[in-house]
């Protein structure tokens, strides 16, 4: 089973996903036992898998910042992407769909890459900036909602000149489109992108992918 997405036809997706991603088969396992969970919607799809491990690959990136894990399929997409040295600082609060994560993560051999800290993501995020962090050269947001606009400046901090910050959900169901939608998360995600289209700091696109993917490269 595959997340629809509200902005591409089915059958268009359905086509996309089956003539150009080439998902790992233990990711493909993650997505299929994923798909069967009450939450199920809060999982990235193959697509949009793939094209943050493009993304990988072209920035040549080695150190990734995940902010909301879930079960994994994000962060494992990425540490198949990145080299055998790479690195990964996964942020999250739930021990029990990061346990699904971890399963997984050993399965495909990276359980290495990834350094998991289970605390609120702004309590690691702070520690990272003051305690030195290397940067990163990718930051994914995809926690709470409520929270978005904190992550993308920690995320501006923490990330190197000419990488990417990528923030999840900022279509959100086609939500945002709605003056009337007053929903905190609503109003979060609005804010995020009109603060990301005139954020001089970065250049950025909002693409049409899943729920609306928002990618911005730091000047």
């Amino acid at each position: 089973m595959t997340a629809k997405s509200k902005f591409v036809d089915p059958k268009i997706q359905e086509y996309i996903i089956g003539t150009t991603v080439r998902e790992h088969p233990v990711l493909r396992e993650l997505r299929e036992e994923t798909s069967a969970l009450e939450n199920a919607r809060m999982a990235i799809g193959p697509e949009q898998g793939q094209l943050m491990a493009l993304l990988a690959h072209l920035i040549g990136a080695r150190r990734y910042l995940e902010i909301g894990v879930f079960t994994g399929y994000s962060s494992l997409a990425m540490a198949l992407a990145l080299p055998e040295d790479g690195h990964i600082l996964a942020c999250d609060v739930s021990d029990d769909y990061t346990s699904v994560a971890r399963r997984y993560w050993t399965k495909a051999g990276v359980a290495q890459k990834i350094d998991l800290r289970i605390a609120p993501a702004l309590e690691t995020l702070d520690g990272a900036i003051s305690g030195d962090c290397a940067p990163f050269d990718m930051a994914f947001i995809d926690a709470d909602k409520e929270s978005v606009n904190a992550y993308y400046e920690r995320a501006l901090r923490l990330v190197r000149r000419g990488g990417l910050i990528m923030v999840d959900n900022v279509l959100w169901d086609g939500a945002v489109l709605d003056p009337q939608d007053e929903d905190p998360d609503t109003l979060a995600l609005r804010e995020v992108n009109v603060r990301a289209g005139r954020d001089e700091r970065v250049d950025v696109a909002l693409l049409p992918v899943c729920d609306g993917l928002l990618v911005a490269r730091k000047r």
